[in-house]
């Protein structure tokens, strides 16, 4: 769910297995502040020789940890670019950019890949979390509770002409990216301490292989 704008950029292809991981969560955050955040690459060469390079950049947070007036609401604006490059065999199979965040209530989030994840709440399916918020950035946790939701929310038109709502951006090519900017983190009902991070996953076919990768941002606190 995108709050205020989304610029999505499409023109190439996209993308393959594994995980990248922020480790280092950034300090407590008041009221108000700004955390400018690192971002992330990772490089994933395929089966087929196709290799995809997934970038997170221009990546940040504005924090408001009590818009609510209470103790247990946080709000955060955040901003970001997932970027996604292909070259070698199938460079012009194309792919799908799924943009979120994985937020956390007195839980670690700084776990994620195949073969880790969130503790508290958040199911890893191949690499990815599974989506366990239906309300997009507006989330209710309890203490030791986690979710993740993808920040896109694109209409269109399905085959019978009735809306549909896709969380991914399509591209074909090369290349593609999709640009956020603004969107909003809502969190009510943690009375401790409060985290979240971005993370960017892509799905890509070629001839021969099918394959997921994502990509983690570094974990921030929202109060």
């Amino acid at each position: 769910m995108i709050n205020r704008k989304i610029l999505a950029r499409v023109a190439g292809v996209g993308a393959a297995a594994t995980v990248a991981m922020g480790l280092f969560s950034t300090g407590a955050a008041n009221a108000d502040t700004f955390v400018p955040l690192p971002g992330g690459e990772i490089v994933k060469t395929l089966s087929d020789g196709t290799v995809v390079t997934v970038r997170l950049v221009g990546e940040s947070a504005n924090i408001n940890p009590s818009l609510g007036s209470t103790p247990v609401h946080r709000n955060a604006w955040v901003s970001g670019s997932a970027q996604v490059e292909l070259s070698g065999t199938g460079a012009d199979s194309g792919g799908r950019i799924f943009p979120g965040y994985t937020v956390g209530c007195q839980v670690n989030i700084a776990g994620g890949g195949t073969s880790g994840g969130v503790d508290g709440g958040v199911a890893w399916e191949d690499g990815s979390p599974s989506i366990g918020a239906s309300g997009g950035g507006d989330l209710s946790l309890g203490p030791g509770q986690a979710q993740s939701f993808y920040i896109l929310d694109l209409e269109q038109a399905d085959d019978f002409g009735s809306e549909t709502h896709k969380k991914r951006n399509v591209f074909s090519g090369s290349n593609g990216s999709v640009t956020w900017a603004d969107s909003t983190i809502g969190l009510s009902g943690c009375g401790g301490y409060a985290q979240a991070r971005a993370f960017v996953s892509v799905e890509v076919e070629t001839e021969s292989v099918v394959t997921w990768i994502t990509l983690y941002g570094q974990p921030f606190s929202i109060g």
